[in-house]
Parts: structure tokens; sequence; C-alpha cells
């Protein structure tokens, strides 16, 4: 059991603890109500970043709208929305101490670049404003949408989600990066999970150290000219080689929509709109 969560491992046919004795929440591993009592007291604030560029400025409105149905409802939350049309930001109402402010960010020609600079953006944000606001940062994609509860079992030191495509594969058949001369490579002999660059977070002091060595890796890589193969969720998978999650998110907090419902998923809280990744990608 993992009593200082309020998590506690109720499922046998799953895996509810990672090598290290992190707890993977799942539906049926903690209980709401005793979760929720242990946090709200806590007055906590939550930055989320989101990042809407380009064609992305379109998912913005239903990933709000769903937060607000789903999202840590009942904790004060500080959205961030990094986009290069502030005026496309939709005006959607927010629940009692919940707030939205929009930075302008450069639009680049390749989607991979605006991934790329996505660690040095936060990282920035983080130095400059963040870090005087929140105690908890959630970086999250965009292109989502919130389907059932976000709660406080979700907070952690050091958070991580597993990828919904690799949670059954055995680590060799990850798609790390195995090039060595790319600072995000990783050995075929390590490795414990693939997670998903769309979900990452924790407390404001854990997220800047992640963002800060990632952007600097990302930037040795390029003055290297490589760029990693997954761009950012290949820095981040380095990353969590020697920085091991203190709480993993179970692919209910990060599903794919082309994907069916296996059995063990038994209620998908956030999970990626179906998109003609050709028609939104500019290149």
């Amino acid at each position: 059991s993992f009593p200082e969560q309020g998590l506690c491992s109720r499922r046998r046919d799953v895996r509810t603890v990672t090598p290290w004795l992190a707890p993977i929440v799942w539906e049926g591993t903690f209980d709401p109500f005793v979760i929720d009592n242990i946090y709200k007291p806590l007055n906590i604030t939550v930055a989320t970043t989101v990042f809407a560029v380009g064609k992305y400025t379109r998912f913005l409105k239903a990933f709000l709208v769903t937060a607000e149905k789903h999202y840590l409802v009942g904790f004060r939350v500080q959205y961030y929305i990094f986009t290069d049309q502030p005026h496309e930001v939709p005006k959607v109402p927010l629940g009692s101490g919940r707030n939205l402010t929009t930075i302008q960010v450069s639009k680049l020609d390749r989607w991979q670049e605006i991934s790329l600079q996505r660690m040095g953006i936060i990282l920035k944000t983080i130095e400059e404003q963040i870090h005087k606001e929140a105690q908890y940062i959630y970086c999250l994609d965009v292109d989502m949408l919130f389907h059932s509860r976000w709660g406080a079992e979700v907070f952690g030191d050091l958070v991580a989600a597993i990828h919904p495509g690799y949670y059954k594969v055995s680590r060799e058949n990850f798609p790390y990066e195995r090039r060595p001369a790319s600072q995000a490579n990783i050995p075929l002999d390590q490795g414990d999970f693939y997670y998903g660059g769309a979900v990452f977070g924790g407390l404001a002091e854990n997220v800047y150290r992640l963002t800060r060595t990632c952007y600097r890796n990302i930037l040795v890589d390029k003055a290297n000219n490589i760029e990693a193969v997954w761009q950012e969720e290949s820095h981040l998978n380095k990353y969590f080689i020697y920085n091991k999650p203190t709480t993993l998110l179970s692919p209910e907090y990060l599903w794919d929509d082309e994907k069916p419902q296996p059995q063990e998923i038994k209620l998908i809280r956030f999970s990626t709109v179906k998109k003609n990744y050709a028609e939104v990608r500019d290149n």
C-alpha cells in the first residue's frame, strides 16, 4: 500500500507498483474521497501548460471545456496557454480559483521544432512566473479530451504517464533513441517503461530540473546536427532513466482513441482526439 499518497493496491490484473516501489495509478487503486481529503486542505495551486500553435488552436476549446468538468476539480488551477495566435484562445467559463494566462510564442516551420522548443519555453516560464504561483506543474498536450476524473491521485514529486502504445511491450521494442551520438540515447539493456510526452509533471522544482536538463540536452544535439527520434519525448524518457518518477499514471490518463479499449482499462480519463495529422501539421 501507499498510505502517504492515499493510494492502495486493489488490482491484481495489472501492475500497480514499479521495481523502485512507486505507485502506478489505475482505477481501483485509490479512494477518491480519501485522497482528495488529504490534498484539498493543503491549498495547492497547479500550473498547467498547454501549447496550441498553428492549426492546433482548434483543439483548445474542447480541451478547456472538458478540463473544467474533470481536471483537478476543486483545486486552484492556473492554465498557461502558449500560442502564436492569442486571438484564437476561446473564452471558456472557468470555475472558482481557476485562471488562464495566454503567452505568445513564435510559430515555427516544423512541428518537430515546436516539440523541441517546448522544454525551453516551459523552463523559462517556470523561472519567470510559475515558481511564484504554483506548487505543482502538469504539462499536457492540447489535442486531447478529458472524459472522467483527474484528481489528487495524480499528485507526486515527479509524475510520468505510461504510453498507451507500449505498456504491454518489452523494453527492447520501446521506441527509445538508440543512436549513441544523441544525448537522448538509451542502451538496449536500460529502461523500465516507455513514457508519453503528452503528460508529465510534479512539484514545480522537479519539473524545473527536468525541463532544464532536457532542454540542455536538446541544444547539445542541435549543435551536433542530430534530432532525437521522438524529439522531446525521447529526452524525457532519458531523464526518467536516471530520475525515477515517484508516481506513474496508467494509460487511463493518456489513452489513444485509435486503439480499442482493452479489459484492463476500466475507464478512459484523458485521450487523444482522432485527427488527420497531415492536415493539422504544416509539414
